[in-house]
């Protein structure tokens, strides 16, 4: 099994594997280029999404400064709206759905790392073996149709949030959360259900 496909799968994997520092620098450059673009200049940035994102759907707005991990691993549908200041760590997959808010500076986190620390620390790490001190692993996150995402909200790896779904500015969702639902606070919760439901 390859570093990219552990990584995939939800497996412990080397992040500094030549494989990711080779899609990162290629994201960078992209990044880079897309975040320096005037506003009005809409064809040149949708051309950079297309080749950053795997899917891009139609009437999709990105605002600047936007930054991700890979873009390969992010999913977006129709009529999504990506205010400005958002981090979407893609390591693993970032499927997001059609009609859907995401307000500024929320961040989408799919890398994580084992709670106990015995399992965290790489053994006998040095220096001279190459390897990375700590362990890593992903999570994907999906985000349902017609979902609205408030400010400052930040979505924990292995998230589902269902379809219709509204998250309140400032939480931090660290677990599913069912479709049709209003969901605040830190860790979030449903407070009530929504859409006639």
């Amino acid at each position: 099994m390859t570093e990219l496909e552990k990584c995939m799968a939800g497996k412990i994997y080397d992040c500094h594997n030549e494989t990711f520092l080779y899609l990162k620098e290629e994201t960078r450059r992209l990044l880079r280029e897309y975040n320096s673009l005037r506003y009005e200049r809409k064809e040149e940035k949708r051309d950079i999404l297309n080749r950053l994102f795997h899917q891009i759907g139609t009437n999709v707005s990105v605002a600047q400064p936007f930054l991700c991990d890979y873009g390969k691993n992010i999913y977006l549908g129709n009529n999504v709206s990506i205010n400005m200041n958002c981090t979407f760590v893609d390591c693993n997959k970032i499927e997001i759905g059609d009609n859907v808010l995401i307000a500024s500076n929320v961040q989408l986190y799919t890398a994580t790392h084992p709670i106990e620390l015995s399992e965290r620390l790489t053994p006998d790490w040095s220096k001279e073996t190459g390897q990375y001190f700590c362990r890593t692993y992903a999570l994907p996150i999906k985000i349902g149709s017609g979902c609205w995402l408030g400010g400052g909200v930040i979505v924990l790896p292995g998230v589902t949030i269902g379809n219709g779904s509204v998250i309140g500015a400032g939480s931090v969702v660290t677990k599913d959360i069912p479709e049709n639902s209003l969901a605040v606070g830190n860790p979030c919760r449903v407070i009530r259900k929504i859409n006639g439901e």
